[in-house]
């Protein structure tokens, strides 16, 4: 049943009666009150109806490639989804096996996690543009988590041995380091997931919108200094434990410059020839990217030289080069999450869950924008949430949407999510028959590669000077967010950027201040005097303006900044009256003590003779809660009890229903229900009142 809206007048004096101007009024729609339980019941029954129309559009929405594929323009998008899936899966082989090491797993798991990823986000995805697969910052998070299990699980760092007897494993028999490892991460991959998928469930896609874009990209530049940094010993050769806990750059690089004398000269010779090649040639492929088809794949160019430089000059034996080892063809059978480390890793994955949505939605929004398609929020949500459901039983670790894969995608051609699954084929190609080839590829050389990939994130410390005269709130977000993610923890930055990015909207109401307004002359034009000339104040009339909701965290500095701009503080001219009228009451000096204390009463009048209605411009205020209300009744009383009138005007319909809730209206106490809409209404209904030192006619 549809909501019927009756209209009821506020009725006025006439026009032609004595007394105060009447201001404009509006008519008031009141909505009919519909009882919670018929509209529980209505939604109930409208989420729990069964149809075979219901279960078409259920289906559909949960599974958008049941939409879009029948419409596919095969003719005319074929190419360029072809073209930007094979780039893309050209680009993800070395990606997927350096970004393996920065999980802490065996490059063969990377290549996995890819291409189910690929697979899942076709099915389930609403964008057209993005590249779902491995991403840097996920890595880390994942990383720091397996590294620290292994720890306390005794595994020694670094090594491949089989020596723990008591490590609960209910998957099979005790495992090496290698399957404990990717163990933890699958079990980290499917509780994240299972948190993203409870989220779309409880319709919670809009939680993006409070991860500013300052917030999220200080947290990247953060944990990309502390890849940078965990890279380092793969660039010299040194085989040093991954630092756990608070502080964990500094006390890496601590370790660095201790060790420095162990340094591996074949990976360190290695590492500056491939930093030599990749770093012109990226910065080639950035320069020309508008006038080449596709960019030059020089990362996997780069890996297939230094395999082969490696196998034929036995790096390995000869120099004791870290290599990539065994990387075994096909698929491992599915393996169940291992339910018992759950608990250890239950708030890790909660925060990986949360950044992954927020990196994923991030871009699917700005593509979407861009190219003129909406993204569904919680559809997002559920898609990335089973692109870590599903592949964690296959021995993947966890996914998000990935800028820089996702740019390639775009200006190669992508048209729709069909080039995730030509992503997907080229993985396979190398899952089914090249990965053994990768046996001799150096880690130094992966180290490499994703140092050259932090390029992005770190320029953007050349965007501070011009963060901060844009605006200094969002690069103070941005600095502490980033020196947190990355001095701290980097866990702990994401929340205190939200910490901070909340008490910020937080204090910006508390530094909002009122304002007094003039007229531009006959116009119904009222704004601040100190910041425009040829305004005029009204004879009699003050009017002031407060730009912040007003409730119980500013409510006591709204007073303050009222009566401080207005000039008179009620309280403490009260409390100066009690004071002569105390002094009185003790002297008894005749008529010379009376004459007195009557010039000491009249220094109020004398002050502000001027002074007798004070008009509050609500525009700005957006809302008012309980202690809001009770501070315009205070003030309201206060001023009345020195003789001032005051009315507020251009309340919103919220206001307005927050004030007649919390009682402010009351006409035994001289407050009438009557609004102004304008400033000019009230400032004239104002001036017709009669000036009074006691009583007042007090309205809204």
């Amino acid at each position: 049943m549809p909501i019927e809206e009756v209209c009821d007048s506020v009725s006025a004096e006439d026009d032609a009666k004595k007394g105060p101007d009447v201001p404009f009024l509006l008519e008031e729609c009141v909505k009919e009150k519909v009882p919670w339980k018929e509209v529980l019941k209505k939604k109930v029954g409208k989420k729990c109806s069964c149809s075979s129309a219901r279960v078409k559009a259920l289906l559909i929405d949960s599974i958008p490639i049941i939409k879009w594929l029948p419409r596919y323009q095969f003719k005319d998008w074929i190419i360029g989804d072809a073209m930007s899936g094979l780039i893309v899966g050209i680009l993800l082989v070395p990606q997927s096996i350096a970004y393996s090491l920065l999980a802490e797993q065996d490059p063969i798991y990377g290549l996995y996690t890819s291409f189910f990823a690929s697979i899942i986000y076709t099915l389930l995805g609403t964008s057209r543009h993005i590249s779902v697969g491995i991403f840097g910052v996920l890595c880390l998070l994942v990383g720091q988590v397996v590294d620290r299990e292994l720890t306390l699980a005794g595994y020694p760092s670094d090594t491949n041995q089989t020596t723990l007897g008591n490590v609960d494993n209910s998957t099979g028999p005790i495992c090496d380091r290698s399957c404990y490892a990717i163990m933890v991460a699958a079990t980290l991959t499917f509780t994240a997931g299972v948190y993203q998928v409870l989220m779309g469930l409880l319709q919670v896609g809009f939680v993006s919108v409070y991860l500013s874009d300052s917030l999220l990209s200080g947290f990247a530049t953060g944990a990309s200094l502390t890849i940078l940094t965990s890279q380092i010993k793969y660039l010299l050769g040194l085989h040093l434990p991954r630092v756990q806990g608070w502080g964990s750059l500094i006390k890496t690089w601590i370790s660095l410059f201790k060790n420095l004398g162990h340094t591996n000269l074949c990976d360190l010779i290695t590492s500056v020839l491939c930093l030599l090649v990749l770093v012109p040639t990226k910065e080639l492929n950035d320069r020309f990217k508008a006038k080449l088809k596709a960019p030059i794949p020089f990362e996997l160019f780069v890996v297939i030289a230094a395999t082969l430089a490696s196998h034929f000059g036995q790096f390995e034996e000869t120099y004791g080069s870290n290599v990539a080892g065994n990387i075994p063809t096909g698929f491992m059978p599915p393996q169940l999450p291992n339910w018992s480390l759950i608990p250890n890793i239950a708030v890790d994955a909660f925060s990986i869950a949360i950044v992954g949505f927020a990196i994923t939605v991030s871009l699917s929004e700005m593509f979407a924008k861009k190219h003129g398609y909406m993204v569904d929020p919680n559809q997002e949500m559920y898609a990335i949430g089973f692109c870590n459901i599903i592949p964690s039983f296959f021995r993947c670790f966890t996914t998000s949407a990935a800028l820089t894969k996702t740019l390639v995608k775009e200006s190669t051609g992508c048209q729709t999510q069909i080039s995730g699954l030509v992503t997907a084929l080229a993985l396979l190609l190398v899952l089914l028959v090249i990965a053994p080839a990768f046996y001799s590829l150096q880690k130094c050389v992966l180290a490499v590669i994703i140092v050259v990939n932090l390029r992005g994130a770190l320029r953007k410390f050349g965007d501070i000077p011009q963060m901060w005269r844009v605006n200094r709130l969002d690069a103070i977000i941005w600095l502490i967010t980033m020196a947190t993610s990355a001095l701290v923890n980097t866990e702990l930055g994401l929340l205190v950027g939200v910490l901070v990015s909340a008490f910020c909207v937080l204090g910006r109401t508390q530094s909002a201040q009122v304002h007094q307004l003039g007229q531009a002359g006959d116009r119904e034009l009222f704004e601040d005097l100190a910041s425009y000339k040829g305004l005029q104040s009204q004879a009699e009339v003050a009017v002031f303006r407060y730009e912040a909701p007003i409730y119980y965290a500013n409510q006591a500095l709204f007073k303050k900044s009222l009566y401080r701009n207005v000039g008179l503080d009620p309280l403490k001219e009260k409390a100066r009256r009690r004071k002569l009228d105390k002094q009185r009451n003790q002297k008894q000096e005749g008529e010379d003590q009376k004459q007195e204390m009557d010039v000491s009463t009249n220094v109020y009048l004398l002050q502000h003779n001027s002074l007798h209605k004070l008009v509050i411009d609500c525009s700005p205020v957006l809302f008012l809660d309980t202690a809001g209300v009770n501070a315009l009744k205070e003030v309201c009383k206060d001023y009345k009890e020195l003789g001032v009138n005051v009315l507020l005007a251009r309340c919103n319909t919220s206001v307005i229903d927050s004030l007649r809730r919390g009682g402010y209206y009351d006409p035994k106490k001289g407050i009438k229900d009557i609004q102004f809409h304008t400033l000019s209404d009230a400032v004239s209904y104002a001036k017709s009142l009669k000036s009074q030192n006691g009583d007042c006619d007090t309205v809204v």
